[in-house]
């Protein structure tokens, strides 16, 4: 619920660059430290999915998320726009979230990016998972695999 009034509250931006104009982007983007604690803090305290627009699954699901670390210079990051918008409408039931690491430096410092593109793969806030560099077939096998349990 929490996640839902902060995007009422500007809480989190979704992404468009990759998205069709006629579907809405399921990607949270942050640009504020306190904006992103709120968010991964909800996240991690739960037992809920954090996806607003999936209020069912939201409660009724472990909560799962991906976050794409990536830097708007970064090519292979741009590269991967597209796949992880085809991801976040593929599992439903895993919230996805992008971190500028030149914007929200200490979020990327907190957990450990030294490249780009990171993917970091959690489960009710403790990592499960992460894969490094624009790896499409390993990151889709990866959310596969954790998204079940």
């Amino acid at each position: 619920m929490g996640s839902i009034l902060s995007s009422f509250l500007g809480g989190g931006e979704t992404a468009d660059a990759a998205s069709s104009p006629s579907e809405p982007s399921r990607i949270q983007t942050f640009h504020s430290p306190e904006r992103w604690q709120l968010h991964f803090n909800e996240f991690k305290d739960s037992s809920q999915l954090v996806n607003c627009d999936r209020l069912v699954s939201f409660l009724l699901d472990g909560a799962k998320m991906v976050i794409d670390f990536t830097a708007s210079w970064c090519g292979p990051c741009r590269f991967m726009e597209p796949t992880v918008e085809a991801m976040a409408s593929k599992f439903t039931n895993v919230g996805f979230s992008k971190i500028d690491v030149d914007v929200l430096l200490d979020v990327a410092q907190e957990f450990q990016v030294e490249a780009m593109p990171t993917f970091v793969l959690l489960k009710k806030g403790k990592e499960v998972d992460r894969v490094v560099g624009a790896k499409k077939d390993e990151l889709e096998k990866k959310i596969e695999k954790h998204r079940a349990s």
